[in-house]
């Protein structure tokens, strides 16, 4: 049953609260390093914006957790409703860099709606799911929830932003196991991602083939099912070309420059080096606050976002990242033991969601910091500098503190 309780002092999940402090405070510290080499006054800087995000962040959390749990199942589809038209609002006003991610309102700062989007994408999964567990052997059961996610996936990918848009497509799989989904249509949600990234290697794509075949072999579908689940993904993989030539220029030149990074040293690669260089000339205790070369000397760019934790390698050292690292990844365990001790299926499906969503942006952020990825422009959580994601990080944080009411530390 959905619950309507508030959240007594004893069943607060502290460990949750420390290590989101922890991270809060981290990153303010980073960028009020990287805030020394700002000219345009105190209120213009890294720093000074997210300090003073940080209040209505903690604020909106906080409230959360007084809003019953039944009012919240309640409203999802309302919230996801909004989130869609969020997503849409930037596409009424003027581009930014050429792309339609934010939402400007007159204000000295622009709203990133696919922030809050993918939150509450999440929360209308967790509903539709919970509601329809018993449905969730029948392969028809995925569509809807898959057409839910990808609603405002695909209007975030054409902004173009492609990292949010995988984040908000990662919930999707762990969230349909968790309810009950059979393995088997899991591996179809994915086949036709390896069919068309395998398309471009002969040898890849004939493997890939093989593993197709035998795992649907083993499933047993019917023959009609079968042929087609086959065939078609065949057909998608020899359509990859088109997909290729979608993708915009710098996308494009994001994925070569990954696979070569010294085929444009200059250009699409320099991030990447630049971000390498940063990391590996910290060694182990770093050179210390304020003492990063890369990061003062504007050789490393979108330092106070994207990476971060560059910064973080270069002034404290491989130590201090290892320490975020760990920190970052208990607070997503905490979640994931939450969710599996939970008492209603909705919250249950929720937080496991919330920590996709976490773990996603860890992940692809980290990677992308130390070139094991493509550069994608998604921050890392509570370090990042960026008003719509801190806000967006908070609201998970006190949805991750209102369901947890049935766990105690």
């Amino acid at each position: 049953m959905i619950g309507s309780q508030s959240i007594p002092y004893k069943e607060m999940p502290l460990r949750i609260i420390w290590s989101v402090a922890f991270l809060s405070i981290v990153g303010l510290v980073v960028l009020n390093s990287i805030s020394q080499q700002y000219q345009g006054g105190f209120f213009n800087t890294p720093f000074t914006k997210q300090f003073l995000f940080l209040f209505p962040a903690v604020l909106i959390a906080f409230i959360i957790i007084f809003i019953p749990r039944y009012t919240i199942h309640k409203y999802t589809y309302t919230l996801y409703a909004l989130g869609i038209i969020f997503v849409l609002l930037p596409y009424t006003g003027n581009p930014h860099a050429g792309t339609y991610r934010w939402f400007d309102l007159g204000l000295p700062f622009a709203i990133q709606p696919s922030e809050f989007a993918k939150v509450f994408t999440t929360l209308a999964l967790a509903r539709y799911l919970s509601d329809h567990t018993l449905q969730m052997k029948h392969f028809t059961s995925i569509i809807i929830p898959i057409g839910l996610a990808l609603v405002p996936t695909l209007i975030v990918m054409n902004q173009p932003d492609l990292g949010t848009a995988i984040v908000m497509m990662t919930p999707i799989l762990p969230m349909l196991y968790w309810s009950g989904a059979r393995p088997f249509y899991l591996f179809l949600v994915l086949a036709p991602i390896f069919s068309m990234v395998t398309a471009f290697h002969t040898t890849a794509f004939t493997l890939w083939a093989i593993v197709l075949g035998v795992v649907i072999i083993t499933a047993r579908p019917k023959l009609v099912l079968s042929l087609f689940l086959f065939f078609g993904n065949i057909f998608l993989g020899l359509l990859s070309p088109y997909a290729w030539n979608s993708l915009t220029l710098y996308q494009q030149n994001r994925i070569l420059t990954f696979i070569n990074p010294e085929k444009d040293p200059l250009g699409a690669a320099y991030q990447i080096i630049q971000s390498k260089t940063a990391i590996g000339s910290g060694g182990l205790l770093g050179k210390g606050w304020g003492e990063g070369t890369q990061t003062h000397l504007k050789f490393l760019p979108v330092q106070d976002s994207d990476f971060i934790l560059s910064v973080i390698g270069e002034e404290m050292g491989f130590m201090m990242i290892s320490t975020i690292l760990i920190v970052i990844g208990y607070l997503i365990m905490q979640i994931l033991k939450r969710s599996f001790l939970s008492k209603d299926r909705f919250s249950s499906l929720a937080l496991i969601g919330i920590a996709a969503i976490l773990l996603a942006h860890v992940f692809v952020n980290t990677a992308m910091t130390v070139g094991l990825i493509p550069v994608k422009g998604l921050p890392f959580p509570f370090l990042s500098a960026g008003g719509s994601f801190l806000i967006a990080s908070y609201i998970m944080v006190g949805l991750v503190l209102k369901l947890s009411v049935n766990y105690t530390d």
